[in-house]
């Protein structure tokens, strides 16, 4: 009788061995086996890490092995197992792979196919056909989309602070190299300025083109700012003026679910300067959207704390659109929507599925303990911002206008803001790096989509391709023609940008504007959460007992802190770029492809230590060993 040896590999996380019954079924051409129990005796099978083999007997020939069945039974109380993979021996000698990679919980039978790649082309037998079909099925039941952007979602501590060293009491705790140089130097215009290129929101700054009608500022004003001995319209010609505008904060309503705080947003508009020493430098700050009277331009020649405190009121500002869409908007929520398709629409055995499983990793998780924990009612949002009770929904809502496929496209949103030349603005290193990764990574899709599909008709052909592409723009962005998300992808080029998409926004976007978080907003005065008290209208009246009692109190402060300490730590055991342990892929040129990626990135690892050397605030955030794969904190 055929004799077929099966090697079981079980987690090495925790917990994620089994002491439940295991039972195995092989479906072949010819016929299905009986069900087996893998057992071996006086043994502890499906330990945490163990790799467990056992001789199955069957009684005929059952032909070429197409599907394997693992059934989980109860032995005494309900106990979860991570299953990584099943290898299968045949009687002729042949190994035959089925990658698992994921828990089976509870009581039932999942069905795995072999681990080489298909496209629904590929497969002509109908026991494979009904799989596939029945995969999405069960899928699509349990993966939805609706209300996923928008999530129909304290009296102690609220003592101000005595003075800015007040703030070191919570800040010192932990602390680091970049974070203490920003206590030490936040008041200056060169720090607030560097912020804007490579903070932790380093996507809001623009080429200034033409100066906005609703910000009138003009060369007196600011003249004594400029170094180049031109006319501040000459300044923006030549392009050395740049702006970053809060207009989306407009209107938006400041936080109401605390009675015994009144809390406050701006939305201002902010011109900068690139000076001789190509440097940024703020020389205009209005903080309301209409000029007039009660709505001044402050400026570096004011009075010392006027100024201060309108640059206080922009890096709040800035860190309300750092969190609420830059952060959760466009890399949280929006890897949600192509993890989602991808669940629905894509079976485990297709190239897609394989190639970005990886890359959405945990993302799901992460949002729903962010929707049950910081954007609910009552969650740290309403608890430590002035967008919460609400703000933050509005703010999604009015983004999602700009939320377009262009501009998750990397080179061509640093193309839009007019900051990609790197020889009139040297010190975006943000941009430097992203470029670097981007091509990796589109290097990397297009390999693995050349081995898979050989001309463009075959992308336009795969309809469970083309289901995921369409699922996200009808889905994820409600069927807007304005976002600019292709319904259909027609060619193989335009197939790797879409999964760069994918996969970059995942990890590089989302690593640049969320490891930093510590760094760039641990010092409470440089990213307030909230501001207690309403925007100056006025020039000369600003004192240091005004700025610190309209920053925020001490509750707010430590929730503030621990917020930003938590999100900016990597998770135990990270998986980063380039890195895939988890082998969906079996075929070796997929795997010569992932190692020729992992080189790129390991050279780019280097160039960027290399340019960091000696450097008192190094950018690391885009190091690709600093990039984990996926949404995951």
């Amino acid at each position: 009788m055929p004799s077929y040896t099966v090697t079981v590999a079980t987690g090495s996380q925790w917990f994620a061995g089994t002491d439940d019954y295991i039972y195995l079924s092989l479906v072949g051409s010819a016929g299905c086996s009986e069900k087996h129990l893998l057992d071996k005796p006086f043994y502890n099978d499906f330990e945490r890490g163990a790799v467990d083999s056992y001789d199955v007997t069957v009684d005929e020939e059952l032909g070429d092995i197409q599907l394997i069945k693992i059934e989980k039974r109860k032995y005494w109380i309900h106990d979860d197992w991570y299953l990584k993979y099943v290898t299968l021996k045949t009687p002729y000698g042949d190994y035959i792979e089925f990658p698992c990679y994921r828990w089976i919980t509870g009581e039932g039978e999942i069905v795995l196919r072999d681990g080489r790649a298909k496209l629904a082309r590929d497969d002509q037998i109908h026991i494979l056909k009904q799989h596939r079909r029945k995969e999405l099925e069960t899928r699509q039941k349990q993966y939805r989309m609706e209300n996923l952007f928008i999530n129909c979602f304290m009296h102690m501590f609220q003592s101000s602070w005595n003075d800015f060293a007040d703030f070191e009491k919570i800040f010192v705790k932990i602390s680091n190299t970049i974070s203490e140089r920003v206590m030490n130097h936040w008041q200056e215009d060169l720090m607030f300025g560097y912020q804007f290129l490579n903070g932790c929101n380093p996507v809001l700054i623009q080429r200034c083109m033409k100066l906005p009608e609703k910000l009138p500022v003009t060369t007196e004003m600011v003249e004594c700012s400029l170094e180049r001995q031109l006319t501040l319209e000459q300044e923006v010609e030549q392009g050395n003026i740049f702006i970053v505008d809060f207009e989306l904060l407009d209107g938006i309503d400041a936080n109401k679910t605390d009675p015994c705080t009144l809390q406050f947003l701006a939305a201002p508009i902010c011109l900068l300067y690139k000076n001789l020493a190509n440097k940024m430098v703020p020389i205009a700050i209005q903080l309301n959207q209409v000029p007039g009277d009660e709505n001044p331009i402050f400026l570096p020649s004011d009075a010392k704390y006027d100024w201060l405190l309108a640059k206080i009121w922009v890096r709040s500002s800035d860190f309300h659109v750092h969190q609420t869409i830059t952060h959760l908007l466009r890399t949280h929520l929006v890897s949600e929507v192509f993890g989602i398709a991808m669940y629905r629409q894509l079976p485990a055995v297709h190239p897609i599925f394989k190639l970005l499983v990886a890359h959405v990793r945990f993302t799901i998780a992460i949002n729903t303990k962010a929707r049950e924990q910081l954007i609910c009612e009552y969650g740290l949002f309403d608890k430590a911002n002035a967008t919460g009770g609400g703000g933050h929904v509005q703010m999604v809502q009015r983004a999602m206008q700009d939320l377009t496929y262009t501009s998750l496209c990397f080179p061509e949103a640093i193309k839009a803001r007019g900051m990609d030349s790197t020889e009139d603005i040297p010190y975006y290193f943000y941009r430097d790096d992203g470029l670097l990764v981007w091509e990796a990574i589109k290097t990397f899709t297009a390999d693995v989509v050349g081995i898979y599909y050989e001309s463009d008709q075959v992308v336009v052909e795969d309809q469970e391709l083309q289901d995921f592409v369409k699922d996200i723009y009808v889905y994820g962005m409600r069927g807007k023609k304005a976002s600019g998300f292709p319904k259909s992808i027609k060619t193989k080029e335009k197939l790797s940008e879409y999964l760069t998409v994918v996969i970059f926004t995942a990890s590089a976007q989302h690593a640049a504007v969320n490891f930093g978080q510590y760094d760039w907003c641990s010092w409470i005065p440089n990213a307030p959460p909230t501001m207690r008290a309403p925007p100056p209208t006025a020039k000369g009246v600003v004192t240091i007992e005004q700025i610190v009692g309209t920053l925020p109190d001490r509750g707010r402060s430590c929730w503030h802190l621990g917020a930003v300490w938590a999100l900016s730590q990597f998770q135990e055991n990270e998986l980063f770029l380039g890195m895939y342990p988890e082998e969906h892929f079996i075929e070796k040129p997929v795997k010569e492809a992932m190692a020729r990626f992992r080189k790129n990135l390991d050279t780019i690892v280097s160039v960027i230590a290399e340019r960091n050397k000696n450097k008192k605030l190094p950018y690391y955030y885009l190091s690709p060993d600093r990039i984990p794969n996926s949404v995951a904190i």
